[in-house]
């Protein structure tokens, strides 16, 4: 199964795809897609849109998992991530893809073991969980592939939950 996780964002949105092979996570490609702060909104929503589109297209991912919204003092941050994030949901529908909503506490929690972990404590486990050589860049990347790595264990909860209750 390979979850791609999306950090949204309009500047920068960080995407990471993690593929589950029976308990070894491998990283299958990881980055972020950058646009314009000069660029109309349009321009860089169509643009996420676009280079996630072929991105989802070229790995085929089963699910997405996406980070939900968090609103901290700055509102305007705020609205244009939801921006993003409304871009990624559109992606996620109109490829038919599983959608797993994420708070950061739970991403930490998942990934860490603990909800109010670091950033360099979350970029630490991610690039030890996934056995890559160097911590993943930049923090969008890193956070993108936190976000697949919590999406696929949740996942797979599930499916062993429901496969438990089906022997019941």
């Amino acid at each position: 199964m390979i979850t791609l996780g999306i950090d949204p964002g309009t500047a920068i949105c960080g995407f990471g795809f993690v593929e589950n092979l029976r308990g070894n996570f491998v990283a299958k490609n990881f980055g972020v897609i950058t646009t314009s702060p000069q660029a109309l909104m349009q321009d860089r929503l169509l643009k996420i849109y676009i280079e996630l589109d072929a991105l989802i297209k070229n790995f085929q991912p089963q699910i997405l998992a996406v980070e939900k919204l968090f609103f901290g003092k700055n509102s305007t941050t705020a609205i244009s991530v939801a921006q993003a994030r409304g871009i990624v949901l559109l992606a996620a529908a109109q490829n038919n893809l599983d959608l797993i909503e994420i708070t950061p506490n739970e991403v930490k929690q998942s990934v860490t073991g603990y909800g109010a972990a670091t950033k360099e404590q979350v970029i630490y486990m991610v690039t030890k969980i996934l056995n890559l050589d160097a911590p993943p860049k930049p923090d969008d990347a890193a956070d993108a592939l936190a976000i697949a790595l919590a999406a696929t264990y949740e996942a797979d909860s599930l499916t062993r939950r429901n496969f438990l209750g089906d022997l019941s």
